[in-house]
């Protein structure tokens, strides 16, 4: 069934909340299952990638794509299809009973018989002067979506855990240096990997230091370090900054019904995306702490669509 309830709430029987290439791709499947999802964008339509200038590594995209550009062609493509994008957050949900019941604005209602949930995640950033002026052109907080970029240039990361020494592993391939840095005097990482950081030539450890903002105009040209008491500033001149200081999920709304890790991703079913409530299913880097690629949010996109177009096909059948 969809239109209008009775209590005039508009119903749907697949409502999407959030975008980004896991949001558009299962709106893009759904739709053409003839299930006319509703997109509810969120607060940042097309997700991260929004915030991302040049795109190199997805497929189909041999010259690469303007981040923008790219969610661009995802709506298009999920709109020839019949899939309603509307403008608006979430505000509140209620999973207790079918059809589900969506807030939208704190406003107005929404009946769903199924919801996938492609809320994404927020990158972690230090809150920095020009740290938000520069971002996409030298800071990033992905360092294998943005690194090839930095080829035979000098880099710095900012993060003690597991995270940015992988990051930092991964940077060498293409900087010819790479500054971490750290505000204390120990790393939090694994042991087998604080190792392989401080064992490479091509890395630097900036202990007992932390980055107070970003030098440069339109590029960053440099990073300005200070000891962990905001003392003792310096420059650094570097081409890049990588943030690796955790990402958030943004499923704090979904606290209270569906089930989440202890940093807030929600867990989903082992080779599916079914979460703990039937006909609610979830993608992209609300559950993904592990990959969050553009890539992989499309695939986990694909699977929610077609298991909410499977689940349905077995309550009606």
């Amino acid at each position: 069934m969809q239109g209008i309830d009775f209590n005039g709430a508009e119903h749907r029987k697949v409502t999407i909340i959030g975008t980004g290439p896991a949001g558009l791709t299962a709106a893009i499947y759904s739709a053409r299952a003839n299930l006319s999802p509703l997109v509810i964008q969120g607060p940042e339509p097309g997700g991260q990638l929004i915030t991302t200038t040049d795109v190199e590594n997805y497929p189909g995209f041999p010259d690469g794509i303007m981040g923008p550009e790219m969610m661009q062609k995802f709506e298009a493509q999920a709109s020839r299809f019949g899939a309603d994008l509307r403008w608006g957050t979430v505000t509140s949900v209620d999973f207790s009973k079918r059809p589900f019941k969506l807030v939208v604005d704190e406003e107005t209602p929404v009946l769903s018989d199924t919801v996938i949930i492609s809320t994404g995640a927020s990158a972690r950033y230090l809150g920095l002067k020009n740290e938000a002026r520069l971002l996409g052109h030298g800071v990033s907080a992905c360092a294998t979506c943005d690194g090839a970029f930095f080829r035979e240039q000098k880099v710095a990361i900012v993060g003690g855990g597991d995270t940015a020494m992988e990051e930092a592993l991964f940077l060498t391939r293409f900087a010819s240096k790479v500054y971490v840095i750290h505000r204390r005097d120990a790393f939090r990482a694994s042991q087998i990997m604080q190792d392989r950081v401080l064992a490479h030539d091509k890395i630097e450890v900036l202990w007992n230091t932390q980055v107070v903002d970003v030098h440069g105009d339109k590029v960053v040209t440099g990073i300005e370090l200070a000891d962990p008491e905001g003392n003792n500033k310096r420059t650094l001149p570097v081409d890049g900054l990588f943030v690796a200081i955790g990402h958030k999920p943004n499923t704090d709304i979904f606290a209270s019904s569906i089930d989440r890790d202890e940093t807030g991703y929600i867990v989903t079913k082992p080779d599916s995306t079914y979460t703990n409530i039937e006909g609610v299913f979830a993608c992209g880097d609300a559950q993904d702490h592990v990959y969050r690629q553009a890539i992989t949010a499309a695939g986990t996109g694909c699977m929610a669509a077609i298991d909410a177009e499977r689940w349905l096909a077995d309550q009606e059948g």
